[in-house]
C-alpha cells in the first residue's frame, strides 16, 4: 500500500503544485488504483510517475469546488485510449455526476467502459466493502457539502508457525500452502491437521484517512481513530485559526492536533495555500510539528509507503 500525491496546492496551481489529487496504489494488495480528487491537470502529472490509467477503479471525490475536480473529465476520456480497461466507481457528493456527463455529452466524448456513480449523502458510513478493504465517509464543514474518507484494510492472517508444525513433516507444496490459509490438511497417514492450530495471532490492517477541505468537526476524529497515515488539508498557519475558519478550512496545527488526540502515526499536510512557498511553506511543518512530531509537509510527487502493521521499522 503507497500513497503518491499527484497535486499538493489549494485553490489554483502554482509552479511548485498542482491543485488536489491523490494516488493510493493497491497494486499488490488488489492490482487497482484508486484516485481521491482529480484536480485540473492531474493527468498530466500522472504522466510523470508509473501509474497507468487502465488500472485506476476507483475515485473518491471529497467535494465539488473546480480545484478538485476539474481533471476529472480529461482523465476519464483519456482511459478510453487504454486497451482494453475495466469498469469505473466515482464516488462523491451530488451532482458529480452531472458534471461529468455534461462534460462528456458537451464535447462529444464516447467513454469506451462503463461508470458508475454512488452519491454521498450526510448518513453515509459504509461505502465500499470488498477485496480485503473497507471505505467509510462521513460529511466534513465546508461550504459545500464536503466529505473525508477512511479506508480500511482487512486484518491479514498470522504467520505459520514452522517450529510447531516441525514434527509433523508436512512437505513444500499445496498442503503447506493450505495450512497457512487456515484449512484443514490430511497427511499420508491419515493424520489431520487444522491450520487455525498453527498459525500465530493476526495482524491487524492498515488504516488510510483522507481529510480534504473543512474547519474542525467532530467527523474528523472518528474518521482518523488509529491511522496509519492522516492526510489533512492545512490550508493556513497556526496563527490563522480565524481565517482558516471564516473560509471553512484547516490549519496546520489543527491537523496535528487531530493525529496528536486520536492514535494517528503518521501525518501527512497537503493543500497548501499558494501565499506559503519554500521557508513559508516549511513553517506549517514546524508548527505543526510541535504538536505532533511525525509530521511531512508534503510535496507533488511524494510517496508514502505505508508498512504492515509490526513492519514500520523493518
Amino acid at each position: 500500500m503507497e500513497l503518491q500525491f499527484l497535486g499538493t496546492g489549494a485553490g489554483q496551481p502554482s509552479k511548485k503544485r498542482n491543485v488536489s489529487s491523490i494516488a493510493l496504489k493497491l497494486l499488490d494488495e488488489m492490482n487497482e488504483i484508486w484516485l481521491f480528487d482529480v484536480g485540473e491537470a492531474t493527468q498530466h502529472q500522472i504522466l510523470r510517475t508509473n501509474i497507468h490509467l487502465r488500472k485506476i477503479s476507483k475515485i473518491f471525490i471529497s467535494h465539488n469546488h473546480g480545484d478538485h475536480i476539474f481533471g476529472l473529465p480529461g482523465l476519464l476520456a483519456t482511459r478510453s485510449f487504454q486497451g482494453e480497461v475495466g469498469p469505473l466507481t466515482i464516488y462523491g457528493p451530488r451532482g458529480i455526476d452531472q458534471f461529468v456527463k455534461t462534460a462528456l455529452h458537451v464535447s462529444q466524448t464516447k467513454i469506451s467502459y462503463p461508470i458508475k456513480f454512488v452519491n454521498l449523502t450526510d448518513a453515509d458510513r459504509l461505502i465500499y466493502q470488498g477485496k480485503g478493504f473497507r471505505v467509510y465517509t462521513e460529511k466534513l464543514d465546508h461550504r459545500v457539502p464536503s466529505f473525508g474518507y477512511r479506508v480500511v484494510e482487512d486484518s491479514h492472517q498470522g504467520e505459520l508457525l514452522m517450529d510447531k508444525l516441525a514434527q509433523y513433516h508436512v512437505p513444500n507444496g499445496p498442503l503447506l500452502g493450505k495450512l497457512k490459509a487456515g484449512e484443514q490438511i490430511a497427511l499420508a497417514d491419515g493424520t489431520i491437521l487444522n491450520g487455525q492450530d498453527f498459525l500465530g495471532a493476526k495482524k491487524p490492517g492498515r488504516i488510510v484517512t483522507i481529510i480534504y477541505d473543512t474547519r474542525k468537526t467532530p467527523a474528523i476524529a472518528r474518521l482518523a481513530a488509529n491511522a496509519d497515515v492522516l492526510v489533512h488539508e492545512s490550508t493556513f498557519a497556526g496563527n490563522e485559526a480565524k481565517l482558516a475558519h471564516d473560509y471553512y478550512h484547516s490549519t496546520a496545527v489543527e491537523a496535528a492536533r487531530v493525529a496528536r488526540d486520536n492514535g494517528v502515526k503518521q501525518l501527512c499536510l497537503t493543500h497548501i495555500s499558494a501565499r506559503y512557498l519554500g521557508v513559508k511553506a516549511k513553517s506549517l511543518e514546524r508548527q505543526a510539528q510541535k504538536v505532533f512530531p511525525n509530521t511531512k509537509l508534503i510535496n507533488d510527487f511524494d510517496q508514502i509507503i505505508v508498512p504492515m502493521k509490526g513492519e514500520e521499522n523493518e
